[in-house]
């Protein structure tokens, strides 16, 4: 007989099953001198358990815990084949991720009776497949196994040791009764928390499979409480047990376990269901555990399949109003307690018909409690467990409320970080925080207030009436304290809950609170780098006192409003001179001319934008012509506006050169392009002669002027503008409209049509609509009522516009025929004569008499100096407006200029005696020489001879005769 086998024939029955493992596979490991070993046991559906391993480690056995008897390992085939077999390895092959070492493994299957229970495994070494005197060792241990199997002592449950004081107060202290489902089919498994935390297994490591429990039972007490489970299930009675598992710890623990299956029709089993409870402790324990049971502060009640009841503690009794032994099997829904629970018995009836555990809250309204149910299923019957969570539910309520208005707060913080973040200007930051801070802490009023010189002045408040606003506004330190002033000079909030405490602090300002209505305050000082600068009040209509959070957080607000705040003012004090700077660089005043009347706007971009280089301008030039010109600076900020302003007094520059269009605009292109690659601009310049009712158009980038006709038709002129000044390459085109008497030109920048919801077209056909729509109502004749209409309709109030925009509007006026006279003139000395003649006989038709000695004098020199330095044909032409106009025209491009006679010169003396007898004088250009002009007031200058030092009195004869 082999020696091992007798040395095994030695161990005495009674050995527990784990001790049976570890010899069978120590054995059989040494004497085919392999590896190590494993020994399975067979668990409910297809699952073998890992219960005994020897001379194997961790990382090789943990894949092996649970393994399927339907699958290809060594411990599942042996079970399918019935009879040992052998699986060699293959290099590189794995089982379950797991690459095992050795030659092989052998494994024989482990019978109770006729029944495979399990299996025995030995990983081979480098000897390789078992011999056959090696297979009959192993089928003999196996045999040996099996025999002691069946005399293995069932679990013995825990020591019946009694509990010292302590412990068995600690017993008392819960009842914990776990409930569990297995579906027998399929294997599903189901446990409540209190199974959880019975079979020590954390939620996430849960599967819901029989595995979970298997895994958590001793091996020594798998095969009997399984054994136990399948007669229950076979003979249709009580399944109990008692046996170990594993908690987190490590530790293992006692447990009992009862529960009953249920049947399909034919009576094939469904599902098991039953309770699990710790058994640790003695009879002394226990009993201990049903008084405390009896005596726990929570309603307990057992009922059977019935509902009749079967036990109640004292708070059940109290609940139902009956005594344990009144209460013994009668029916439960007969109690007058339980009609009053509304929906009990519908909740439990649902629930008992699912079998499983459930709970659910039900509200007595009559005694204004709120009770928490719990039903648990088991195999005789089920469980009731009433709960009162009055106060746990409202302590919840408050709790989840007090959660969410912190969540709230939370949020409305970060939404003000974010305003705050996009403000721009004080007024932002003020609505900023009157929006975001008060509805979360129901404050009625808000006032931001910062110091100036040696007084605190308003920025913005919310909630206060306009008098009490005015009345702290520019408001010095007063000697008997102030609120707002002694929280800047501390730099720390000041809280007051009561306009009684408001009084009682600062007494002198005790009328304050009603004048503002408010009633309690905090004062948040607003320090930004080191310096505080002003006060933030958050105002409350009725007395309130804040937590430690809410004045923490109300702190924590005013440093973000601080440094806005502060980032704002430095915004606005830079906006405004911004402003001044482009305001200053806009005409302040459009000038009265006879040829034209007009009005005008300027309408910056909304809040939070720069100004813009918009500008628009009228220039009165010679012979009663003006100039309407509008441009735009493409970009926003400083340098667009001094570019604005550079631009303006170029134009006005050439304008008085009395440049053609194109001319003007070729120069301004010149002046862009040298101020480099970023600066671009637009403009529009037009050039209106009342004499021939011609206007002139020229225009850079520029969108096309609006010319509404006297019957209110509206014409763009066709012609596609030229690229924008700094963009452009001359020649510009010119346009060339006759305007009717009393026409309307709208001049406007891309600013007042065109915007990110608008296209230019778009905004060009609303324009023409709106001034057809104020022609036919009458209100053209009112241009600034016009100009209003115009921003009303284009640019509405309500609407932030994203770029500034400017626009003229000019009612056009031609010069009467009977207002003009031309006559052309010999290019000899008798010109000069002619054109006195010419102006004394014209001046007399005109009534103004009084203006010919002058004027014969200014035409004689004109005439004059044509005849003698230039060359014809020459023309007189007289102009009656608002003032005298007197010129002369010739065929030379050479232009006069005032020289400084000497006194021995005999010329150059005749320019000056033009400029001291008229009140403007000028040369311009024409397309066949040049033109030179003077103006005269239609009253005549005082002694005009006589303030050239002459005395008029020597100069009666001829002026013919003279000149």
């Amino acid at each position: 007989m082999n020696a091992r086998l007798a040395l095994l024939g030695t161990v005495a029955p009674g050995a527990t099953e784990s001790e049976v493992f570890r010899l069978a596979l120590g054995h059989a490991v040494g004497e085919l001198s392999a590896l190590g070993g494993t020994m399975h046991l067979r668990g409910p559906m297809s699952a073998l358990r890992l219960v005994s391993s020897v001379g194997l480690p961790p990382a090789l056995t943990r894949s092996w815990e649970i393994v399927d008897q339907e699958g290809p390992l060594a411990p599942a085939r042996a079970l399918q084949q019935g009879k040992g077999v052998w699986v060699p390895s293959t290099p590189g092959r794995t089982d379950q991720d797991v690459s095992w070492p050795g030659t092989g493994l052998a494994a024989l299957p482990v019978f109770s009776g006729r029944r495979s229970i399990g299996a025995l495994t030995v990983l081979s070494g480098e000897r390789g497949e078992p011999t056959p005197e090696h297979w009959d060792f192993l089928r003999d241990v196996v045999a040996w196994t099996e025999e002691r199997m069946a005399q293995a002592p069932p679990p013995s449950g825990p020591t019946q040791a009694e509990l010292s004081g302590e412990r068995l107060r600690q017993a008392l202290k819960e009842v914990q009764v776990g409930s569990w489902d297995w579906d027998i089919r399929n294997g599903d498994l189901l446990w409540d928390e209190a199974a959880l935390e019975l079979y020590g297994t954390l939620q996430a490591d849960f599967t819901g499979r029989i595995d979970n429990w298997m895994r958590i039972v001793h091996p020594d007490d798998l095969a009997p409480t399984l054994a136990a489970a399948q007669q229950a299930i076979l003979d249709h009675s009580v399944y109990e047990a008692e046996y170990r598992v594993r908690r987190l710890d490590g530790t293992w623990g006692w447990t009992q376990a009862r529960g009953r299956a249920t049947y399909d029709e034919q009576g094939e089993p469904l599902r098991m269901i039953g309770v699990g409870w710790e058994s640790n402790e003695s009879r002394t324990a226990r009993d201990a555990l049903g008084r405390a049971l009896r005596h726990m502060s929570d309603g307990f009640l057992a009922v059977d399949d019935e509902w009749r009841i079967t036990f109640a503690n004292l708070e059940a009794e109290r609940f139902l109003g009956f005594s344990e032994e009144e209460l013994f099997g009668r029916l439960l829904w007969e109690l007058p307690a339980m009609r009053e629970v509304p929906g009990a018995r519908d909740r439990c009836l649902e629930a008992a018909a699912e079998e499983r555990p459930a709970g659910f809250d039900v509200h007595l309204e009559a005694c204004e409690r709120r009770l928490h149910v719990r039903l648990v299923p088991g195999p005789d019957g089920r469980t009731l467990y009433f709960q009162d969570v009055t106060e746990k539910r409202r302590l919840a309520e408050e709790r989840q409320a007090a959660e969410r208005a912190a969540a709230e707060r939370v949020v409305r913080i970060a939404e003000l970080t974010t305003d705050l973040a996009k403000a721009t200007t004080s007024r932002d930051v003020v609505e900023a925080v009157a929006r975001r801070v008060l509805p979360p802490f129901a404050a009625a009023g808000l006032m931001v207030q910062v110091i100036e010189g040696d007084r605190l002045h308003h920025v913005g408040a919310v909630g206060y009436p306009e008098d009490f606003v005015a009345l702290l506004d520019s408001r010095s330190r007063p000697s008997a304290g102030d609120p707002a002033w002694d929280t800047i000079a501390s730099g720390s909030p000041l809280f007051m809950s009561s306009a009684h405490e408001y009084a009682a602090r600062y007494p002198a300002l005790a009328g304050f609170p009603a004048r503002g209505n408010k009633k309690s305050w905090a004062f948040l000082p607003m320090t930004a780098s080191g310096h505080t600068f002003g006060v933030c009040v958050v105002a409350f209509d009725r007395p309130r006192l804040l937590n430690d959070e809410e004045r923490a957080l109300l702190t924590t607000i005013s440093a973000l409003v601080a440094q806005s705040l502060e980032r704002a003012r430095l915004y606005d004090a830079e906006h405004t001179r911004s402003r001044e700077l482009q305001r200053s660089l806009l005409p302040q005043a459009l000038p009265d001319l006879p040829a034209c009347t007009a009005a005008a706007r300027y309408l910056p971009a909304g809040p939070g934008a720069d100004v813009g280089g918009d500008w628009y301008d009228i220039i009165p030039l010679s012979g009663g012509q003006v100039a309407l010109v509008v441009g735009d600076v493409m970009g926003h900020g400083l340098p667009e506006a001094a570019t604005m302003g550079r631009l303006r007094t170029a134009v006005h520059t050439l304008a008085d050169l009395e440049l053609p269009p194109d001319e003007i605009l070729g120069h301004l292109n010149d002046i862009v392009g040298n101020m480099g690659e970023a600066s671009y601009a637009t403009c529009l310049y037009a050039l209106y002669d009342p004499t021939t009712r011609v206007c002139s158009i020229a225009r850079a980038g520029h969108p096309p002027p609006a010319l509404v006709r006297p019957d209110g038709t509206v014409h763009f002129p066709e012609p596609d503008a030229d690229p924008p000044l700094g963009a452009a390459k001359p020649p510009f085109e010119t346009v060339e409209l006759e305007v009717p008497e009393g026409s309307l030109l709208v001049l406007y920048t891309d600013g007042l049509v065109e915007s990110a919801k608008r296209e230019i077209d778009e905004g060009m056909a609303d324009l023409a609509r709106l001034l057809s729509a104020a022609h036919a109502d009458g209100t053209t004749v009112d241009l600034e009522r016009l100009c209003d209409t115009l921003t009303a309709g284009l640019l509405p109030t309500d609407q932030q516009a994203a770029d500034d925009a400017a626009f003229l509007v000019a009612r056009l006026h031609a010069l009467p025929a009977d207002r003009m006279a031309s006559w052309p003139l010999p290019d000899d000395p008798r010109a000069a004569g002619q054109a006195r003649r010419h102006v004394r006989e014209q001046l007399s038709a005109w009534d103004l008499d009084d203006l010919a000695p002058t004027t014969e004098l200014l035409v004689s020199e004109l005439v004059g100096n044509v005849v003698r330095h230039a060359r014809g044909p020459i023309r007189l032409r007289l102009l009656h407006s608002a003032e005298l106009i007197c010129e002369v025209y010739d065929g030379s491009q050479t232009m006069p200029r005032i020289r400084r006679a000497t006194e021995t010169d005999e010329g150059g003396r005749g320019l000056q005696l033009i400029s001291a007898l008229s009140t403007r004088w000028g040369a311009r250009y024409t397309s066949t020489g040049k033109c030179i002009w003077t103006e005269q007031p239609l009253r005549p200058l005082p002694d005009p001879v006589e303030a050239l030092l002459l005395n008029a009195a020597a100069f009666e004869g001829d002026w013919e005769a003279l000149l």
